[in-house]
C-alpha cells in the first residue's frame, strides 16, 4: 500500500507535491480504482497518494455563457445523475453515469478518475468523446487543454504527465431546441453488460446527432470496449449525413458500426459476440433517437443516490500521514471522537474493524462488489473497502453500530427482524445501511427505488423478497402511516 498520504486543500498544494514526487505519486479523489489495484498488489511503484477530495468548488457542474458545460475534477457519477444541466444539455453523460457501478461507487467515483483510468470499457469516455469534450491539464509550469480523443495512446495509457492534474472537463451543450440556429441535437448512451448493475461494459456506444429538420446534418457514434481505446464508427457517421432515420437507414448504419469494431475475446464476451452487440446497441440507440425517446426511456426519474443529508465537516488545514509521521487520524464515528495513531496505510474498513473495534461492517469481496462494508462518510453511503483510511481525518462516519439511537433500533433494523429478512446475516449490515440512507433521502420510496438502492448489495442466502418487503415496511413505520 502507500507510504505517504497527503490531504490537500488547494490545487497548488497538490501540484507542488506532484512536482516533487513525480511518478511515485498519484492523485486520488474517489480512489475506487487505485485502492483496489494496490490491494491486489499492483502499482508497487506508487508510494504517495495525494487526496484532492477536500479541495473546495471542484465538484461543480456549470453551464457557462459561452455555451460550454464544465465539470470540475471532483464531480462524481451521482453528481451527473442528479444534474438538471446534464439532463437537459448533456444527456448521454447522465445516462452513462447512472450505469456505473452502484450508488455507493457513484458517490465516490469521479468522472475525471474514469477518464484518467483510461480503460476502453469505462462508461463516461464514449459520451464525452461524442459530445466533443476537452480536458484541461495543469502543472506548476502551466496549463494545456487537449481534446479527449487525443488523450489516449493505448489501453489505460494517456498523455498526462506525472506532474499534471486534470482540473476541468468541458464540452459544448447539446442544442435541444427546435429554434436552434445550428440544428436540433439529440444524444443517447447505450450499454450492454452481463447484468443490470455493477457491470463492466461488454460493449457501449454513445450517439449524438444534429438534425436539419428531419435530416441528419452531422452524426457522431463512439464505441467502447471494442478496441484498445474508445473509437469512432467513422463509416457509420459518414453514411448518416443527409439521411432521414428510416428503418432501412438505421439497419445499414448499425451494420457499418459493427464492422468498425476491433474487439478481442475475454471473460465478458467473445469478439464475435461483441461485433453483434455493437450492431444491436447502435440499432437501439438510433431507433430511440428517431422516436425522440431518449430521456423518458433511458434516464430514470427520482433515482436514489444514497446521499441523504450532506454533512459539512471541519477540515480547513492540510494533513500528511506517513510511516514515519506520528500525526494521528482524528475522526468522529457514530457521534464519538476517535484518534488513531496507527492504521494509516489501511482501507477505511480495516481501520474501523481492526483499530476501532467496530466489526459490524463486513468485508465480503474487498472489491466494492458486495456492499457488506457500506458505511456513511460525510453523509453519503460508500464502500468502506475502497476508501483510504486517512480520508477519515476530520470526517463524519456512521457505521451499523451507530444506527440505533437511545437504545432503540432503527426502523429498518426492526423491520428486518420482524419480516425475517436476515439469514446468515453476513450481508445484513450493508443492506440495512443502504436502506436507512434511502429512507433518509426518500421517506416513501417505491419498489423500483428500493431495488435500485440495494443494487450495490449482494446476498447469497435469499431471493431478496424479504429484504425488499422489510424496507417497504420500515418506510411505512418510519413515516407513521
Amino acid at each position: 500500500m502507500w507510504r505517504e498520504y497527503h490531504l490537500v486543500r488547494s490545487i497548488e498544494e497538490a501540484l507542488h507535491i506532484l512536482a516533487e514526487q513525480g511518478s511515485r505519486a498519484r492523485l486520488v479523489a474517489g480512489a475506487t480504482d487505485l485502492v483496489l489495484e494496490m490491494e491486489r498488489g499492483g502499482r508497487k511503484d506508487v508510494e504517495t497518494l495525494i487526496d484532492i477530495s477536500r479541495i473546495p468548488d471542484l465538484d461543480q457542474i456549470r453551464h457557462q455563457a459561452d455555451g460550454l458545460i464544465h465539470l470540475g475534477a471532483l464531480v462524481t457519477h451521482n453528481h451527473c445523475v442528479a444534474s438538471n444541466i446534464l439532463a437537459e444539455s448533456g444527456l448521454p453523460l447522465s445516462q452513462a453515469a447512472w450505469q456505473v457501478g452502484s450508488p455507493q461507487i457513484r458517490n465516490r467515483g469521479t468522472v475525471a478518475g474514469n477518464l484518467i483510468t483510461g480503460s476502453p470499457a469505462n462508461d463516461t469516455i464514449p459520451p464525452l468523446m461524442a459530445l466533443g469534450a476537452k480536458v484541461s491539464l495543469r502543472s506548476k509550469s502551466g496549463e494545456r487543454t487537449v481534446s479527449l480523443e487525443s488523450l489516449y495512446t493505448g489501453v489505460r495509457r494517456t498523455i498526462i504527465r506525472p506532474d499534471e492534474m486534470l482540473v476541468d472537463i468541458s464540452f459544448p451543450a447539446l442544442e435541444t431546441s427546435e429554434d436552434s440556429p445550428t440544428g436540433k441535437q439529440r444524444g443517447i448512451f447505450i450499454k450492454m453488460g452481463l447484468r443490470k448493475a455493477q457491470a463492466i461494459s461488454v460493449v457501449n456506444t454513445a450517439i449524438v446527432l444534429t438534425f436539419d429538420r428531419n435530416y441528419v446534418e452531422k452524426a457522431v457514434i463512439t464505441l467502447g470496449s471494442v478496441a484498445p481505446t474508445v473509437i469512432h464508427a467513422k463509416e457509420s457517421e459518414s453514411y448518416l449525413q443527409g439521411k432521414q432515420l428510416s428503418e432501412e437507414t438505421i439497419q445499414q448504419c448499425s451494420d457499418l458500426a459493427a464492422q468498425a469494431a476491433r474487439p478481442i475475446d475475454d471473460t465478458r464476451g467473445s469478439a464475435v459476440y461483441r461485433h453483434e452487440a455493437v450492431r444491436v446497441c447502435v440499432l437501439r440507440g438510433l431507433r430511440a433517437l428517431a422516436e425522440s425517446k431518449t430521456s423518458i426511456s433511458f434516464l430514470p426519474q427520482e433515482a436514489p443516490l444514497l446521499w441523504g443529508k450532506q454533512v459539512d465537516t471541519d477540515f480547513d488545514a492540510s494533513a500528511h500521514f506517513s510511516t514515519g509521521n506520528p500525526q494521528p487520524i482524528v475522526t468522529r464515528i457514530n457521534d464519538k471522537e476517535y484518534t488513531f495513531t496507527s492504521g494509516h496505510h489501511k482501507t477505511l474498513l480495516n481501520l474501523l474493524r481492526e483499530e476501532g473495534g467496530l466489526t459490524g461492517s463486513k468485508e465480503g469481496c474487498g472489491e466494492g462488489e458486495c456492499g457488506a462494508c457500506t458505511i456513511f462518510l460525510d453523509g453519503a453511503a460508500v464502500m468502506g473497502c475502497l476508501v483510504p483510511a486517512p480520508r477519515a481525518h476530520h470526517a463524519e462516519i456512521v457505521t451499523i453500530e451507530g444506527l440505533a439511537k437511545n437504545g432503540k433500533l432503527h426502523p429498518v433494523q426492526e423491520a428486518f427482524i420482524e419480516d425475517g429478512a436476515v439469514q446468515c446475516g453476513f450481508c445484513t449490515p450493508g443492506f440495512v445501511m443502504s436502506a436507512a440512507k434511502l429512507l433518509e433521502e426518500k421517506p416513501s420510496p417505491n419498489r423500483w427505488q428500493i431495488q435500485q438502492a440495494i443494487t450495490g448489495n449482494l446476498c447469497r442466502c435469499t431471493g431478496y423478497y424479504k429484504i425488499i418487503e422489510a424496507i417497504e415496511h420500515a418506510a411505512i413505520s418510519a413515516s407513521g402511516r
